[in-house]
């Protein structure tokens, strides 16, 4: 991806190597966790009450609180510039995300405007090891994640690497791929579509809201698509950059997690659609680089 004339946004916070506090968990309003809420899904009802009974002996109740929206409450390291704090993260790296954020505020505005809609862009949180967010403790094993409580998005200084030693989806577009992703979990919340999906998960079961959750990911991916379509009219695309941007979307499918994990899938467990399902909505959206074309919810077989 070419950056040299994108510009850095602004709406940037740099918590790196800041002091973290609190229990090594959380919870994304948004539903966006790439990583922990797929392996959470994944445990049956014992698994589950097992994972629950060891939170409480070693959080305590009180720890419950920092797991609801909007319960906490933190300092926050505004900074309009990204700045060296010797983490594994890299300056050059954080100035790429920032970039790639400010394009996407620059879609979006732009996209919005033509719907008659005006947008708010969210905030991109670096941070190494755990972090205060609107939505309880963020935790670098989980994940990028966006809050819609703080309409936040969280990458933690690990991730980058993560995504290409340890899923294979190496590149920087395949980065760009998931701050867009995580990007558009903040457009749904913009829109409203968020807290529908809420209101509706609310009265499901278990099986019946991890289909509901693929459903809202899968959009997240279509709006990450409709993205780079915009990327690439703009004339920053460069070879390869959508087939990085694939693999790393068939890379977290959760077939392709499950199968390399466990050596076999479940699909009732499944929440944020197969490897094949990701790759469909990015690449829809890369066709047709709107917000029209990505309801994921009224079709029959997303």
């Amino acid at each position: 991806m070419k950056l040299d004339d994108l510009r850095q946004s602004k709406n940037i916070e740099d918590r790196r190597g800041q002091p973290s506090s609190g229990i090594n968990y959380r919870q994304a309003s948004g539903g966006s966790n790439l990583l922990f809420s797929l392996l959470f899904s994944r445990l049956g009802w014992k698994g589950k009450l097992v994972l629950i009974l060891v939170f409480l002996l070693f959080g305590g109740m009180s720890g419950l609180g920092n797991l609801l929206p909007g319960s906490t409450s933190y300092n926050q390291y505004q900074s309009s510039q990204v700045t060296t704090s010797g983490t594994n993260i890299s300056d050059q790296d954080a100035i790429f995300m920032s970039k790639v954020l400010g394009s996407t505020e620059d879609f979006w505005t732009q996209e919005f405007a033509n719907n008659g809609y005006t947008y708010d862009a969210p905030t991109l949180v670096f941070y190494s090891d755990q972090t205060q967010t609107g939505c309880g403790i963020g935790s670098s094993q989980a994940g990028p994640f966006y809050c819609s409580a703080d309409q936040k998005i969280y990458i933690d200084t690990t991730f980058y690497q993560e995504l290409s030693n340890r899923y294979n989806a190496a590149g920087d577009f395949a980065m760009a791929y998931v701050i867009a992703h995580e990007v558009g979990h903040h457009v749904q919340n913009e829109l409203g579509i968020l807290g529908a999906y809420h209101q509706k998960r609310a009265k499901l079961s278990d099986k019946e809201g991890n289909a509901l959750n693929v459903r809202l990911e899968l959009q997240a991916d279509y709006y990450a698509g409709a993205w780079a379509k915009y990327v690439e009219g703009q004339g920053l695309l460069e070879v390869g950059d959508i087939e990085e941007a694939m693999n790393a979307a068939h890379a977290v499918g959760d077939d392709t997690l499950q199968q390399e994990a466990y050596g076999r899938t479940v699909p009732d467990s499944f929440t944020h659609g197969t490897s094949a399902q990701r790759k469909k909505w990015f690449d829809l959206g890369y066709t047709h680089g709107d917000l029209a074309h990505g309801d994921t919810f009224s079709v029959a077989n997303p």
